[in-house]
């Protein structure tokens, strides 16, 4: 039995998924959360992708941890995303259109890419967007070590000294509550989440997608009843349809007749 899914080193940057063959496919760049990038979830989205027949490469960019330990989310580069990004595209195996997925943390992440590469003009954005469960303003920095659930004994709120990203060397527009000016991104855009979000509420997509609208833009957003941060296999498989069905629509053209 030949395999339908090949694993392909992007060099200096990590390992992608993607259908058998010599493409050239779409892709999809992936941003893990705060469950950081040893925990593998990217990973097994993209394999999902790649079943689909994108390209796909989980993006690890949080910082130390191991395989039992998230490790932080401080000072992070945004313009280190940029370069793996055009990395990603310019892959022998690529077919020029790439789209981002970010997942929280990571939605997050996507949201502010597209924003500050459409407001300082950056080439190379990415084709779409997608992001799940994301917030409508810069949050503080993450460290694992110091998380623990409310009500632990040992639990204590995000140290408001640290910040998770930088851009061009610079916290400058950075700074926590900041609200993320994803109205600048041009491109197709698509935003989730569940409705019984106890983590991160669902009132922040509902806040973009009212600033969207007010800016002329009109994205796709699905609310999903019932389901909390982490969705339910039956919310996954039906949010996991609308996501490939907007990648599909937005990375891939049409044959000309």
């Amino acid at each position: 039995m030949s395999l339908n899914i090949a694993q392909r080193l992007l060099p200096g940057w990590g390992v992608t998924y993607g259908p058998a063959g010599d493409g050239p496919f779409p892709a999809v760049m992936l941003l893990h959360g705060s469950e950081g990038a040893w925990a593998g979830w990217s990973h097994r989205d993209a394999m999902l992708f790649a079943a689909h027949g994108f390209l796909a490469f989980p993006y690890g960019y949080s910082s130390g941890g191991n395989a039992w330990n998230a490790g932080h989310i401080i000072d992070y580069p945004l313009d280190r995303s940029v370069e793996a990004f055009n990395a990603l595209r310019d892959f022998q195996f690529v077919d020029k259109q790439v789209g981002l997925y970010g997942i929280s943390r990571g939605a997050e992440h996507a949201l502010l890419l597209g924003s500050l590469m459409a407001k300082d003009a950056v080439a190379g954005m990415p084709d779409a967007i997608a992001a799940h469960s994301p917030p409508d303003a810069v949050c503080g920095a993450f460290d694992a070590r110091g998380f623990r659930d409310a009500g632990d004994p040992g639990w204590q709120a995000w140290d408001v000294s640290k910040r998770a990203w930088t851009w061009q060397g610079s916290h400058e527009g950075l700074l926590p509550t900041t609200p993320i000016e994803i109205e600048r991104y041009p491109g197709p855009l698509f935003l989730s989440h569940g409705m019984q979000d106890r983590m991160w509420s669902v009132e922040m997509t509902k806040r973009l997608e009212k600033r969207l609208y007010g800016h002329g833009r009109h994205p796709e957003v699905h609310y999903y009843e019932g389901e909390d941060h982490i969705s339910s296999s039956a919310g996954q498989n039906i949010h996991y349809q609308r996501l490939l069905d907007f990648f599909t629509k937005s990375l891939i053209k049409p044959l000309s007749r």
